[in-house]
């Protein structure tokens, strides 16, 4: 018989998007076993469902739902703020876990370059559609899956964030990973006094289905195939994202990145060692950086989307800021080192 110390999470509710495999799916089952009410977030009903009645199978909880959105389609993104919405009254953890990565350049019915939509714009715009809920629901949390693959990119170009002069597949997915950690750092100030926090985290190199479904192709495809057979499974990089979800000793912490320990558990920024989110706490220039990156998100979803649609803008108060001029064309941007 279970009881409250063995399901934690029971009376909580938790959304998660691309749950329906990897990260994702290992991320719900191991939420649902500790109670959790889970809303299983992705773009193919079918798989979709599977994931569902198999993580109700394992965990025995039948408290799991079914919520179908393509990210790339910022409509849909807000349809499925709509549908969880309409699905609880309460929200006290979202994970932005869903990623992809593409070999060549696609852009989205919206005009905008595929891993810059799916990997950031979706979910800045899901949080934002849910921070209403998120602060009803207080003490709450949101947790989005980066990648220490952030510290690479040397340079970041305001100008050009839809990589139209130039697309590089890992240059794009390493930029969108790091603009989750300015918009985690960003959140997390504007969020200081509300009873939620943003965190965000690096789940290590796992073998998921990343860069299916045809997004990699020709060596790239091979190359990932082979790496999978010598990493760990999914259930590994989980292990991040639940510790953030769960965990009684982080509910205040506010704007951190978590990174997996090469050993299986997990370490947190400051135990004297420099990591990825230390690196990027700092203030001002690289305040004012990551303030002209939201103020370009903003643009690019409020002049493609949020604009013509009437009374459902995100409220820009939320990003307000004493920065008003984001100086040069090209902005370098030095990596943080991560141990």
């Amino acid at each position: 018989m279970s009881t409250g110390n063995d399901r934690p999470m029971t009376g909580k509710v938790v959304a998660i998007t691309g749950a329906n495999s990897g990260i994702g799916l290992a991320t719900a089952r191991a939420l649902a076993q500790q109670g959790a009410t889970v809303l299983m977030c992705g773009r193919n009903r079918a798989s979709l469902q599977q994931a569902v009645e198999a993580v109700r199978s394992h965990t025995g909880n039948d408290a799991i739902e079914c919520l179908v959105a393509d990210l790339s389609h910022l409509t849909e993104v807000r349809q499925l703020a709509d549908d969880i919405r309409s699905r609880t009254g309460r929200l006290d953890v979202l994970i932005n876990n869903a990623g992809v990565g593409s070999d060549r350049r696609i852009e989205t019915e919206d005009g905008l370059e595929l891993t810059f939509a799916v990997n950031h714009l979706a979910p800045f715009l899901l949080t934002t559609e849910l921070l209403p809920l998120l602060k009803d629901s207080a003490p709450s949390r949101v947790i989005t899956v980066s990648s220490a693959l952030a510290t690479r990119v040397k340079e970041f170009d305001l100008d050009d964030l839809q990589s139209r002069s130039r697309y590089r597949w890992q240059e794009a997915y390493n930029r969108s990973k790091l603009a989750n950690i300015f918009f985690t750092r960003a959140l997390a100030r504007r969020l200081e006094g509300t009873g939620v926090t943003a965190n965000c985290l690096h789940p290590g190199v796992v073998a998921t289905g990343f860069g299916g479904d045809g997004d990699l192709r020709g060596v790239n495809a091979l190359v990932f195939r082979l790496m999978k057979v010598f990493l760990p499974g999914p259930d590994s990089g989980a292990r991040t994202s639940v510790l953030l979800a769960t965990a009684p000793q982080l509910a205040r912490v506010n704007g951190r990145l978590l990174r997996q320990r090469q050993a299986g558990g997990a370490r947190w920024p400051g135990d004297g060692r420099r990591s990825c989110g230390t690196a990027l706490a700092g203030e001002p220039p690289a305040d004012r950086r990551r303030v002209a990156y939201l103020r370009l998100t903003m643009g690019h979803l409020g002049c493609r989307v949020l604009l013509p649609v009437p009374n459902r803008s995100i409220d820009p108060a939320l990003w307000e800021s004493e920065a008003r001029d984001r100086g040069g064309r090209k902005h370098q941007h030095r990596s943080p080192r991560c141990p």
